[in-house]
C-alpha cells in the first residue's frame, strides 16, 4: 500500500509537470524543429556522455578499493550501468538498491561499503552541482536567482558542509551517537542495529577521508560533471533555433536538482519542465526550449539504458533468485 501511494504521487507529479511542460506547444512546429536538429552535435554529446560515465565508474572504483584493492575499472562497469538502467525503467530508484546489495559478492566488497559509496556519490554530485551554480550565478540576473531560490552564500555554506563531512567525518560522530542513544532508549535492539550501521558507514568514510582519496574523488567528480555539462551544451548547439546556448549550463544544475522531486522512472515531466524553464529564462523561445529538453532527455536516458540492458543480458552478475529477492 505504501509503494502504491508513492507510485500515485510520482505519476501525479509527472503528469502535472508534463502538462506544464507541453502546455501551449504547437505539435506541428515541434516536429518541424526536430527535423532541423544537427545530428553531428548529438553524436558528440553521446560520446561525451560516455566519457562522463567512465569517470563515474572510476570514482566508484576508488571508493571500493578499501574493501578490494585489486578491483578493476572493468569489473565496476557493468554493475554501475545495470543500476543506472534499472533506475531509468523501475520505480523507487530500485537501481540504487540493486547496486547496494546485488553486486557485493561479485565485487568482493561489504554491504556497508556499498551503501556508503552511494551516500558519498550523492554528496559529491551535490557538491559539483552547487559549484556549477556558484560559478554561473554572477552572470545571471534576478530572474535566474528567483528560479534557483538560493544565493551565493547559501551555495558556499552547503559546499563547505559537504567537504567537511568528506574530510572530517569524525567531527560528526557525536551527532550520530546522540541519535543512537535516543533510539536505544526507545528500543535497545533497534538502537544497536543502527549503531552498527553507523559504525560501518563511518569506517568507510574514514577511508574516503584518508590521504589523497578525497582529492581523487573530487577530481573524478569534477571531470564527470564537466563532461555532463558539455553534453547539455552540445545538445543546445544541435538546435539552431536556440538563441542562447549558454543557458544550457544553468539547465544542468536546475534539471539535475529537479530529479529529487517524486516522479516516474526516468524523471519524466519534472526534468523536462525545469530544464525547459531554465532555457526559456535564458531568452530562448518556449518551443525551442521544449525541443531542447526532449532531445536532451533522450540523449541522457537511451544510451545508459541500452548499455545497462546489454550488460544485464550478456554479462549477468545476479542470479534469478537474487533478482526476486530485490523486487
Amino acid at each position: 500500500m505504501k509503494n502504491l501511494h508513492k507510485s500515485l504521487i510520482g505519476i501525479s507529479t509527472a503528469a502535472l509537470f508534463g502538462f506544464l511542460f507541453l502546455k501551449d506547444i504547437d505539435t506541428n512546429e515541434l516536429v518541424d524543429l526536430f527535423y532541423q536538429i544537427d545530428l553531428v552535435y548529438i553524436v558528440l554529446a553521446i560520446v561525451m556522455f560516455f566519457f562522463g560515465y567512465a569517470c563515474r565508474v572510476e570514482r566508484w572504483r576508488v571508493m571500493l578499493k578499501n574493501d578490494n584493492p585489486s578491483l578493476t575499472w572493468k569489473a565496476c562497469f557493468s554493475p554501475l550501468f545495470i543500476s543506472v538502467a534499472a533506475n531509468n525503467i523501475l520505480p523507487f530508484r530500485l537501481g540504487d538498491i540493486i547496486r547496494a546489495f546485488a553486486f557485493n559478492k561479485h565485487l568482493k566488497i561489504s554491504v556497508s561499503t556499498s551503501i556508503t559509496t552511494l551516500l558519498v556519490e550523492r554528496m559529491l554530485d551535490l557538491l559539483m552541482v552547487i559549484t556549477i551554480l556558484g560559478i554561473i550565478l554572477p552572470y545571471l540576473d534576478g530572474e535566474y536567482s528567483a528560479l534557483i531560490g538560493i544565493g551565493g552564500w547559501g551555495l558556499i555554506l552547503i559546499g563547505v558542509i559537504i567537504v567537511a563531512i568528506l574530510n572530517f567525518p569524525k567531527v560528526f560522530k557525536p551527532v550520530f551517537r546522540v541519535i543512537t542513544s535516543v533510539l536505544k532508549s526507545i528500543s535497545v535492539d533497534v538502537g544497536n542495529k543502527v549503531e552498527e550501521i553507523f559504525n560501518k558507514i563511518f569506517l568507510a568514510l574514514d577511508y574516503v577521508s584518508t590521504g589523497s582519496t578525497t582529492v581523487k574523488l573530487i577530481l573524478w567528480s569534477a571531470a564527470a560533471w564537466v563532461c555532463e555539462g558539455l553534453v547539455f551544451w552540445l545538445v543546445a548547439l544541435a538546435i539552431p533555433t536556440l538563441t542562447n546556448t549558454f543557458a544550457a549550463w544553468l539547465a544542468l544544475p536546475i534539471g539535475t536538482l529537479a530529479t529529487v522531486i517524486p516522479s516516474t522512472p526516468g524523471y519524466i515531466g519534472t526534468f523536462d519542465y525545469f530544464t525547459s524553464e531554465a532555457m526559456t529564462m535564458g531568452g530562448n523561445s518556449k518551443i525551442s526550449a521544449t525541443v531542447y529538453a526532449l532531445v536532451l532527455h533522450l540523449v541522457i536516458w537511451i544510451p545508459p539504458t541500452i548499455v545497462g540492458a546489454l550488460c544485464f543480458i550478456f554479462k549477468p552478475i545476479m542470479s534469478t533468485s537474487e533478482i526476486r529477492k530485490l523486487s
